[in-house]
């Protein structure tokens, strides 16, 4: 909260951040947006993955979230397990001493609460609970905001996914979904509110009148192998996933469509490279977004969309583009029922090149309807967040909830 002596707040914000995955940096940058416009004087730093990457796109000082600086590395020497070893023990201390430095510690959206996707409790889940213990013992409100929950399986990092969110000061989430499965895993979640995702609070750019004649398509990808249950099918997976997609994109080609390649995370540019080499022609390009407005831009010039990624699917919906969600994980189902477009989810685990180019004409179809109701769900969306950053400042800055009342989100 904010200082009594009446000097600036000192917030820290907290995640993979910097790390090269679009989505979480989106969630910063809604975030920032938001203190910079309401609490303008507060001191903001991060700790994060990517220090050097947050530092110089939105100018805040950053420390790296590990010591051990393979930490994302698969440990094949003793040394390297010496090393994580090491790091994790450290990490109690740094992660402590940066905590105390700050009044409030944000943790800005992202799915921090589930595992959707392969993860081992010694990495993020580990470093959350570090965070959040931290927070509870050094008298540093920590607030987890508009984030993502699923119900884990894993033992381990079931009880740190747990720990994590029952230290913290504040609790909010993307879904019902997430709320319920936190509930679930014996969190008492009372008192904790369902908002929009932070993307949605991002800018979006102008959209173009549809010209009436087929035009291009953007195909967000993901580099799938499954979740943390899969691992034992992995690449079967990944494998149906890219053969699915392929044969997709052929069948989009040879109506004369062009096809624009759309990434969400570095590591997808290797499914980019297979489709291009798989097929060869002009119509098929891709793009190199470094950030949600980059994707937003090449979803606004596009007609329709086909996406993978949670927050692929976010700026779809955000610039009114007809998109059609390839699902890994029910917070996509959630989603896209939630922007009222329920009936255009396909499975990644089960891609089926001839249902996929089957829903997307229907959605095509009905494109005019499907642009009328995300105006009208963004709307919504829009003051949904406001009232977001209302709490948030009554919750963690009190001196400045009398003074003004957040502005609606653009």
């Amino acid at each position: 909260m904010t200082p009594k002596d009446g000097t600036p707040a000192r917030v820290g914000v907290f995640g993979l951040l910097g790390s090269g995955n679009l989505g979480n940096d989106g969630s910063l940058e809604a975030v920032l947006r938001y203190l910079r416009a309401e609490h303008p004087q507060a001191a903001v730093d991060a700790l994060c993955g990517g220090p050097e990457a947050v530092t110089a796109r939105f100018g805040i000082p950053a420390t790296r979230l590990h010591w051990y600086r393979g930490e994302y590395r698969t440990a094949s020497r003793a040394a390297a397990f010496a090393g994580k070893g090491v790091g994790k023990l450290v990490d109690v201390f740094r992660t402590a001493a940066w905590v105390r430095r700050h009044d409030v510690v944000i943790v800005p959206g992202m799915g921090v609460l589930e595992a959707t996707l392969p993860l081992r409790p010694w990495g993020f889940p580990y470093s959350l609970f570090l965070l959040c213990a931290s927070g509870r013992l050094l008298g540093t409100r920590v607030a987890l905001v508009s984030v993502g929950a699923a119900e884990i399986r894993n033992r381990p990092t079931r009880a740190l996914v747990r720990w994590s969110a029952r230290l913290a000061a504040y609790r909010s989430y993307r879904d019902d979904q997430s709320r319920d499965a936190m509930r679930a895993m014996g969190v008492d979640t009372a008192r904790d509110e369902v908002y929009p995702d932070l993307a949605f609070h991002l800018p979006a750019p102008r959209t173009g009148e549809p010209t009436g004649t087929p035009g291009p398509v953007c195909l967000g990808v993901m580099d799938f192998h499954g979740g943390n249950d899969d691992r034992d099918r992995a690449e079967e997976i990944h494998r149906r996933y890219l053969d699915g997609t392929i044969t997709f994109v052929r069948a989009l080609v040879a109506e004369g469509r062009p096809v624009r390649l759309l990434t969400g995370d570095e590591c997808d540019l290797s499914v980019v490279a297979a489709i291009l080499d798989a097929v060869d022609s002009p119509l098929v390009t891709a793009a190199e977004p470094a950030s949600l407005a980059d994707l937003m831009d090449e979803m606004a010039a596009a007609d329709t969309v086909v996406a993978v990624r949670y927050h692929n699917l976010i700026c779809a919906l955000k610039t009114a583009t007809p998109v059609l969600a390839v699902s890994y994980a029910a917070k996509s189902d959630a989603l896209m029922d939630r922007m009222g477009l329920g009936t255009y989810c396909h499975p990644a685990r089960e891609v089926d090149a001839d249902r996929l180019l089957e829903q997307f004409r229907d959605l095509e179809k009905h494109a005019v309807e499907v642009r009328r109701t995300l105006t009208e769900r963004n709307r919504v969306a829009a003051e949904q967040l406001a009232q977001q950053f209302t709490a948030l400042t009554t919750t963690l800055f009190p001196a400045d909830s009398h003074a003004h009342a957040p502005r609606k989100a653009p």
